[in-house]
This record gives structure tokens, C-alpha cells and sequence, in this order.
């Protein structure tokens, strides 16, 4: 952008740049504020700038989760997977969202994918045993043994 159309009101680049990362920044301040449905158009405000980021789809299901948009959800999830078939906070969300939903076997799937590429840091060992808890149980069934508390 030239020196004149800067000067009369145009935008440079680097203004244009710090409003596309402001649409994911005020999601996340949305959120924190409990706005789920205005976080939820923040979010597809940034992605019309970035389809293929996997923060922002990520962060737009667990919004969508919140206020119960589950088939949303699902599809934000399923499109980060398509994207990183490997990204285990998605794994992790959808399966439990298909729990939800009645998939166990769909459930089963998405949990063993989170185990076999687990995420690392302090908390991960709680999301871990969640999962594998969770798949303990949905295994039992499609074994033939009764669920565990029954």
C-alpha cells in the first residue's frame, strides 16, 4: 500500500494483519467472559482469514460444545483432524462428543487415537486416565462383559 492511500485512510498491511489475529484474540477474551455464541462468531471471523488453523478450530468446538451446538462441534473437529490426523486435543473432544451422541464405537476409535499420541505437560496425565478410563468402559460392552458398576 502506497504512502498516499495510507495517509487518506487506507490500511497497511501490517494494520491488516493485527486485525485478523484480533478476531481470535477476542474470541478467546469472549469465551473467558462466558460469551460462548459471540466467541463462536469471532472464531469463523478468523477462519474466514485462516480455514486451516487448528487453534482456531479447536477452540471454535470446545465453544460450540459449551453452548451445545454438538453437530458443529463434531464438524470443527473433524475438519482439524483432516488437517493433522494426529492432533490429540481433537481426538480427545470428538470422542467425547460421540459418547454423548450414542457412538461408542466411533468414541473408541477417536479415544485410541488420543492414547497412542497422548499430549505432554503437567495436566496430561489426568486427561490420560480420563481417556483411558473411558475406553475401558466403552470396550467392556463391545466384548461381551457387562460395563464396570454393574
Amino acid at each position: 500500500m502506497s504512502f498516499w492511500d495510507r495517509l487518506f485512510g487506507g490500511r497497511s498491511e501490517s494494520t491488516q494483519n493485527r486485525q485478523r489475529l484480533d478476531y481470535l484474540n477476542e474470541a478467546l477474551v469472549l469465551e473467558r467472559q462466558g460469551d460462548f455464541d459471540a466467541a463462536v462468531t469471532s472464531y469463523r471471523l478468523a477462519l474466514r482469514e485462516r480455514p486451516d488453523d487448528l487453534k482456531i478450530l479447536q477452540n471454535m468446538a470446545i465453544a460450540l460444545t459449551k453452548i451445545g451446538r454438538v453437530e458443529e462441534a463434531v464438524r470443527a473437529y473433524r475438519k482439524a483432524l483432516e488437517l493433522d490426523p494426529t492432533l490429540s486435543g481433537a481426538h480427545y473432544g470428538l470422542a467425547f462428543l460421540l459418547v454423548k451422541r450414542g457412538d461408542a464405537a466411533g468414541a473408541v476409535k477417536h479415544l485410541s487415537a488420543f492414547l497412542a499420541h497422548p499430549p505432554e505437560g503437567p495436566d496430561a496425565a489426568r486427561w490420560i486416565a480420563h481417556a483411558q478410563g473411558t475406553l475401558d468402559q466403552l470396550r467392556a460392552p463391545l466384548d461381551g462383559a457387562p460395563p464396570s458398576g454393574e
